[in-house]
């Protein structure tokens, strides 16, 4: 793959991957409307990766406080003793998680080509920056992210699901979900990054079995060194959307989705073979 389309690969998913404006529609749209061969759903998840690591490292005080926890509520179950916050943390991101593995799974194997089309993602990125827009709006902010109940972990969970359909956003969906449950912005996006960690292992194992069995070195290198720009790409995203949501809200993601998702679907119903 040229350098100059795997850093493109790798700046769009770096920047889009934790912003509510779909990560993989963006990916899915470089190559169907820049002229470019179709990355192919290894090369997605090998960015991904790369974006694992890098919300792993802005998020090392919750992932070393979870850790912890689990270690010792070993010793807490036999005393008895309360758990610790971040123990319960886990546990309802685990349970957050669940939905769409099962979901991920089936729409893999039966469906996953289907759904990246143009109409798709254009009607996407519409609808749910629309939803984006009335959730954070029309809600209350009175939680924060320990104040997400397990019910309401398991709601944000099965909306993440629908971001299984290209220019949904999984970001966006369950950032989404948590401002209708009142949760303050700031934390919303936390806990919709922290929910990406598990999401994003689960289709790097499974991808990244099928990229190690290939063999192909070539493309093993292009997917090193794609994970390792979209990292720094990330990185830099998450802290200017942590710091941005500190006193603003979603609208300027929501705009971008409007204009966004209504010339897509202007394309795909009056030029359908239009490309840039």
């Amino acid at each position: 793959m040229p350098f100059t389309q795997i850093l493109i690969l790798a700046a769009v998913q770096g920047i889009t991957e934790f912003l509510p404006i779909s990560s993989s529609g963006h990916l899915i749209l470089v190559p169907k409307l820049g002229g470019l061969a179709d990355q192919g759903l290894l090369m997605d998840v090998a960015v991904h990766v790369g974006t694992l690591l890098a919300v792993m490292l802005y998020f090392w005080r919750d992932m070393i406080g979870m850790t912890g926890a689990l270690i010792r509520t070993f010793g807490q179950v036999a005393n008895r003793r309360r758990f610790d916050p971040e123990y319960w943390l886990f546990l309802k991101l685990v349970l957050a998680t669940l939905p769409v593995i099962v979901a991920g799974f089936l729409v893999n194997k039966y469906m996953g080509a289907d759904l990246r089309t143009l109409e798709v993602i254009g009607w996407a990125t519409l609808g749910f920056g629309i939803l984006l827009y009335i959730s954070d709006k029309m809600n209350m902010t009175v939680r924060q992210m320990e104040h997400i109940s397990f019910g309401g972990a398991f709601f944000i969970g099965l909306m993440q699901v629908i971001a299984l359909v290209p220019g949904t956003s999984r970001a966006g969906i369950t950032m989404t979900a948590a401002r209708f449950l009142g949760v303050e912005r700031q934390d919303a996006a936390r806990f919709s990054l922290l929910l990406s960690i598990p999401t994003i292992i689960g289709a790097g194992v499974l991808k990244g079995y099928e990229l190690y069995k290939s063999g192909d070195p070539v493309l093993l290198n292009d997917a090193v060194t794609v994970a390792g720009l979209a990292f720094l790409f990330a990185l830099i995203a998450i802290s200017l959307l942590m710091v941005w949501l500190r006193r603003a809200s979603f609208t300027p993601f929501v705009i971008y989705r409007i204009l966004l998702g209504g010339a897509l679907v202007g394309i795909a119903y009056y030029a359908p073979d239009f490309t840039f």
